[in-house]
């Protein structure tokens, strides 16, 4: 990703090396990504975010340039505590949080986390199409994935996955010609790091506890503040399922943006960063 004006680079020693990217300045905004994305994915939106807020990115462990570890623990409530060190660490007392896809389930954990140890701390929740218990696309494959065979196939098949990026890419958007320059291209750069199937071997491996735990996690989250933003069109976790989870979060508000898929952020983001803004800013 190209070097974006006003935002610094940085590296956080903890378990393991994370990097992050800050911008701005005003009440602390995370920004959590998605499954095999990084900080690359909120290349639209860091700068309108950080006219009102200080905007904290980081590339998740196993994820675009943080490091990779081999046997990296993908349970949510293992790496919801690992990113509190990070806002303590970095002295977000208080932190609006917004997180997409996988990242989304991560936001939703950590809230809580932060709920149970510092009630108050997280202000405001933003979930965009986040994985959750009732989309059940998917939950087959990762079944079968995380058996030893399934394991194996998966590592065995990834250099053939890598070269279908494209075909990939163009599902989680809602009109594939939306796509811009070097989208392509940002997202596949991690890939080639070795150990990146490692990570993404683990995540299936915890896929279903940690939906076990969300289905505990999004109803005990309530009486939080919360925004859904999600593409009609998602195809990885599926818009109806958006309303399932609305009914668990009574203090939420939904936005469903129109022939958009999973990928709000960067398919449609003058609309995202509005309904962020007004949100956050209200």
């Amino acid at each position: 990703m190209r070097r974006l004006p006003g935002v610094s680079v940085h590296d956080w020693n903890s378990e393991v090396r994370m990097r992050y990217l800050q911008a701005g300045s005003g009440p602390p905004l995370l920004l959590l990504h998605g499954l095999l994305g990084y900080s690359f994915s909120w290349r639209y939106n860091l700068l309108p975010f950080s006219r009102f807020a200080t905007v904290y990115a980081p590339d998740l462990p196993g994820t675009g340039y943080s490091e990779r570890v081999l046997n990296l623990d993908t349970d949510l409530t293992v790496r919801a505590e690992h990113m509190l060190r990070f806002m303590d660490a970095t002295g977000m007392e208080h932190a609006s949080i917004l997180g997409t896809s996988l990242g989304g389930a991560l936001t939703a954990m950590l809230a809580l986390l932060c709920e149970k140890k510092h009630p108050g701390r997280v202000r405001n929740l933003i979930l965009v199409d986040p994985v959750n218990p009732w989309s059940r696309h998917g939950q087959q494959f990762t079944r079968i994935a995380a058996t030893a065979i399934g394991s194996l196939a998966l590592r065995y098949s990834f250099p053939a996955m890598k070269r279908m990026q494209r075909v990939f890419l163009a599902r989680m958007y809602g009109d594939p010609k939306r796509i811009s320059p070097g989208t392509m291209e940002g997202y596949t750069a991690p890939l080639d790091h070795p150990q990146t199937i490692d990570y993404a071997i683990s995540v299936v491996r915890s896929w279903h506890t940690n939906l076990r735990k969300l289905n505990t996690a999004y109803d005990e989250l309530g009486k939080m503040r919360t925004l859904l933003i999600w593409g009609d069109r998602d195809r990885a976790v599926i818009a109806k399922s958006a309303y399932e989870l609305q009914k668990r979060l009574p203090n939420s508000e939904l936005v469903m943006l129109k022939g958009v898929g999973h990928l709000p952020y960067e398919e449609a983001p003058d609309e995202f960063n509005e309904a962020v803004r007004r949100f956050l800013t209200s």
